[in-house]
């Protein structure tokens, strides 16, 4: 038996082997296509474990909050005026304190020194000028006596003159005895006027002495009293009524000049010292109202200071209260306050997010009830609030967003809430 050759038998195979190779390859392309057009399954987000709002419009508050302390309106530091050392701390810091109470006994040998030399030096001068007034009254009394022995001899001499001119005029005395008299007396008139001269300028002269010499024992005493109030700052009083404060000191603890010794407050007074974060002080103004939570109330007041440092990143802010202080309420108590700055009428806002800051723009995850799904959202924010934040663009009132830390996602455009 002789095979015959079929050439039409094996062209159909070979062609059906071409169809079946390229329809496969068809095939495949088409999967590859479809598969790659496909959206990668969205993630699926437990919804207990995120935070959403719902977009609202109408007024939004703004306010800026920050943590702080209770301090005295009035504080008084008491410092140190000398080198000393300190001898006994007398009382504690929570003592109710008058202006005459003292707090601290110092000591300065040298200067205790100084006030003993001065006082020894005051007295030498005082000694000094009563010895010089003595004198020199003495040398006005010489000069009154001296003009009232002129003047008795004037008196005399001007009586002889007088009775030897009505004698010549009857013949009983000479001329020349007659001049002689009216000669001693015109002698005597011209000294008595010299000696009333003299004794005006020993009179200056003893005013100007005395006053030159009153001048050095004033001097003297200014400087006593000065090393004496020295000595006596060595014992550290309030000054004023209040409670201690503080009192930063160790006995036999050495101070310098300047050095703060002890704070007095009158704890009855009291004001907020409020810090808050410096890109949140720039809208800060002088009288705008707010609120001091003490933990044990909470105190509206309003704005009296603000530092114009920054120190640490944040801005102090002093506010005053304007109700009465609750119960146990003290000097350095740490309060929560908050400052409202403006109010926003009509406005479409939503509750701060995580990552969110104003005047910026940020992705959230909207959410569509139909889909249970949320779509991330490009969202431009505008001012911000303690808890609020203003919408400018992305959002409409109504919308629920993803508040919440979404950074895991970040790889995602949208995720499923179950």
């Amino acid at each position: 038996m002789v095979d015959i050759a079929r050439p039409d038998i094996a062209r159909a195979k070979k062609v059906r082997r071409i169809v079946y190779g390229t329809g496969f390859a068809v095939v495949v392309i088409l999967i590859t296509v479809g598969i790659s057009r496909l959206q990668p399954a969205a993630p699926r987000v437990e919804r207990d474990t995120v935070f959403m709002d719902t977009v609202q419009r109408g007024q939004m508050l703004r306010n800026v909050r920050g943590t702080g302390t209770l301090v005295p309106e009035q504080i008084r530091w008491i410092s140190a005026i000398t080198n000393s050392t300190v001898e006994t701390i007398l009382i504690r810091p929570g003592a109710i304190v008058e202006p005459d109470t003292v707090i601290v006994e110092l000591s300065n040998p040298q200067l205790e020194q100084s006030a003993l030399d001065a006082r020894l030096q005051l007295e030498a001068g005082q000694a000094r000028l009563e010895s010089r007034r003595v004198e020199l009254e003495s040398q006005v009394l010489t000069q009154q006596a001296g003009l009232a022995r002129v003047e008795s001899e004037l008196s005399q001499a001007t009586l002889q003159a007088e009775a030897d001119e009505e004698l010549a005029t009857d013949g009983l005395v000479s001329q020349i005895q007659l001049r002689q008299s009216q000669s001693i007396a015109s002698e005597l008139g011209i000294r008595h006027e010299i000696e009333q001269r003299r004794l005006a300028i020993q009179t200056d002269s003893v005013k100007a002495q005395l006053a030159a010499e009153q001048a050095e024992v004033n001097r003297l005493e200014t400087l006593y009293q000065l090393r004496r109030a020295e000595v006596s700052d060595l014992r550290l009083t309030a000054g004023v009524s209040g409670v201690l404060q503080e009192v930063p000191l160790e006995e036999g603890q050495s101070v310098t000049p300047g050095t703060n010794l002890a704070r007095v407050g009158d704890p009855t007074r009291l004001k907020a010292e409020l810090r808050i974060a410096e890109t949140q002080a720039r809208d800060i103004q002088h009288g705008q109202l707010a609120s001091v939570d003490t933990r044990n109330g909470v105190i509206s007041g309003h704005v009296i200071r603000i530092d114009p440092a920054v120190q640490n990143g944040t801005v102090t802010v002093d506010v005053a209260l304007d109700e009465e202080l609750p119960l146990g309420a003290r000097p350095d108590m740490t309060v929560d306050g908050t400052i409202e700055l403006e109010r926003l009428e009509d406005v479409i806002y939503v509750q701060r997010p995580v990552f969110g800051q104003e005047q910026s723009v940020v992705s959230l995850f909207k959410f569509d009830p139909e889909s249970e799904e949320a779509f991330r959202t490009r969202v431009s924010l505008g001012r911000s609030s303690v808890s609020f934040i203003e919408v400018i663009e992305g959002l409409q009132p109504g919308d629920q967003v993803v508040l919440s830390d979404m950074s895991q996602w970040d790889a995602f455009d949208r995720v499923r809430l179950d």
